[in-house]
C-alpha cells in the first residue's frame, strides 16, 4: 500500500493572527518565523506521517494497492469526504475506471471505506504491483459559507494542540525544531491524543 498526496491543504488549521494573539506578539518582524513554526506544528500532526493519523484541512490523496480485497477497501486519513475515482489496470494492462454506481462509500466511519454494492464484485486487475488506485478527498468538511471556511469543523482540541506546539517551538526557538518537538508538551498531548487514530484498526 502506498499513499501519495495529490493536492495539499491551501491553509493551515490556524491563522497567523490567531497564533500571534496567543503568543502576545503585536509586531510583524517575526511573522515569517511564526508561520514556519505553525506549518511545522501542523505537519507534525497532519497527514500520512502525522501524530494523529488524520487529514485536517481538505486535501486530495491517492491510495495505491496491488489488488482488490475480498470486500471493503479501508481509506486511511479520516475523516473521508469523498472518493473521486477507483481505477485499476485490467489483465491487458489498460487502465479502467470502476463505475461509481458499482460501489458504496462510507464516509461516516473512521476509517472510511469503499465496498461493492449488492450483487457486484470488484473487477479482476492485472497481477502486478500498484494495479489498483483510489483517489479520495480527506479532511474535516468546510463550512457552507461563501467562501467556505476550510477550518470551521476541525475540533477545537486539535486546534488548541497545534497552538501549543507552535508556541513551544517559538518559545524554544534557540534550539532546533527536532529538539523542541522531541516530546509533546503535556497540554498538547492531552488535547491531541483523544483524536489520534489507532493505526492497528485502520
Amino acid at each position: 500500500m502506498a499513499l501519495t498526496r495529490i493536492t495539499a491543504p491551501t491553509v493551515t488549521p490556524l491563522t497567523l493572527t490567531e497564533v500571534k494573539r496567543h503568543l502576545n506578539v503585536t509586531t510583524t518582524d517575526k511573522d515569517a518565523m511564526i508561520s514556519l513554526y505553525l506549518q511545522a506544528a501542523t505537519d507534525y500532526v497532519d497527514g500520512e506521517w502525522g501524530f494523529l493519523g488524520r487529514a485536517l484541512v481538505t486535501q486530495t490523496w491517492l491510495l495505491t494497492i496491488d489488488e482488490f480485497p475480498d470486500a471493503e477497501i479501508k481509506i486511511p486519513l479520516p475523516p473521508l469526504q469523498s472518493v473521486t475515482s477507483v481505477k485499476y489496470d485490467d489483465p491487458d494492462g489498460v487502465e479502467q475506471t470502476v463505475v461509481s454506481t458499482d460501489y458504496y462509500v462510507d464516509s461516516a466511519s473512521e476509517p472510511g471505506w469503499v465496498v461493492p454494492v449488492a450483487n457486484v464484485s470488484w473487477p479482476t486487475p492485472l497481477d502486478a504491483v500498484n494495479a489498483v488506485r483510489i483517489e479520495f478527498v480527506a479532511g474535516y468538511d468546510p463550512s457552507t459559507d461563501s467562501p467556505p471556511d476550510l477550518t470551521a469543523n476541525i475540533p477545537f482540541n486539535i486546534k488548541a494542540g497545534i497552538l501549543l506546539l507552535t508556541a513551544n517551538m517559538f518559545e524554544f526557538r534557540q534550539e532546533n525544531v527536532e529538539q523542541a518537538m522531541a516530546s509533546l508538551p503535556f497540554g498538547a498531548d492531552r488535547l491531541l491524543r483523544r483524536h489520534k487514530i489507532d493505526k492497528s484498526m485502520a
